[in-house]
């Protein structure tokens, strides 16, 4: 049977910080009432007292606490061989390896919780003994399907151009978490041109020169996953598309200053 022994009992110790706080204790009972201070300090008995009424009270509290744990593990042993044998069994096995703490009124609230079909010994909560399985897209017909926002931000910028958007998508596609960013690049870089905060990867673009999609590709992906994003992002955007993979999200030199 799995318990945790009780410390080993100590002398009650006496120290000078005990002692100031109750001075300190006495000093603000008598400034709570400054009235009855003389009366309310005429009642107070002194600090070695205190001590020595402390170390009297700390035994017996200590044979009580003892006394009272002692009555808790026979409790709960009288419980625990009231069951049948098979069910007894697949507790004590569960005692054994749950996360509760050694502790008698731990062990009584599991036999508690098994009476009244708070826990399924044989499925308890704490052990999962089912599979995981990643959700997946492994046939999308269309961006949104297969990819999911989580996250926008604004990039760029300056005196002559206005920030732009770039959104981060995920999504599994059979063979791991992928993580996709985009950006709308301008054909001429040296051209001013606006990205409204609704576009994702749609037709809301403006320059003369037009622009083009960066779209790079993060995690484990094969060459043929990797043309069915870039068919998908093209079928979903009128402008060129170009995708790369790429090891990390490094931010560049302009935005890690921004």
């Amino acid at each position: 049977m799995r318990f945790r022994p009780w410390p080993k009992p100590e002398p009650y110790r006496d120290t000078s910080r005990k002692r100031a706080a109750f001075k300190r204790k006495q000093r603000l009972e008598r400034e709570a009432l400054p009235l009855f201070a003389e009366m309310i300090a005429a009642g107070q008995h002194g600090v070695d007292e205190e001590m020595a009424r402390r170390h009297v009270w700390w035994d017996e509290r200590e044979r009580e606490q003892r006394t009272l744990r002692a009555g808790r593990w026979r409790e709960a042993r009288v419980r625990l061989f009231a069951l049948p044998d098979d069910l007894r069994s697949t507790v004590r096995k569960l005692w054994r390896g749950c996360s509760y703490p050694a502790d008698p009124a731990y062990l009584l609230e599991l036999l508690h919780q098994i009476a009244v079909g708070g826990v399924d010994p044989h499925r308890p909560p704490w052990i999962f003994d089912g599979k995981l399985t990643a959700r997946t897209t492994p046939n999308p017909k269309k961006f949104d399907e297969a990819f999911r926002q989580i996250g926008h931000r604004k990039i760029g910028g300056g005196p002559k151009t206005t920030r732009a958007d770039e959104f981060l998508f995920c999504g599994n596609l059979g063979s791991g978490i992928l993580f996709l960013r985009t950006r709308v690049r301008l054909n001429d870089p040296h051209e001013s041109y606006y990205t409204s905060s609704g576009h994702r990867l749609r037709d809301s673009h403006v320059g003369r020169a037009g622009h083009w999609i960066d779209l790079e590709v993060r995690g484990d992906c094969s060459d043929t996953e990797l043309e069915l994003i870039r068919r998908l992002a093209q079928d979903a955007d009128t402008r060129p598309v170009v995708v790369r993979r790429v090891e990390t999200i490094v931010p560049t030199k302009g935005e890690a200053a921004s």
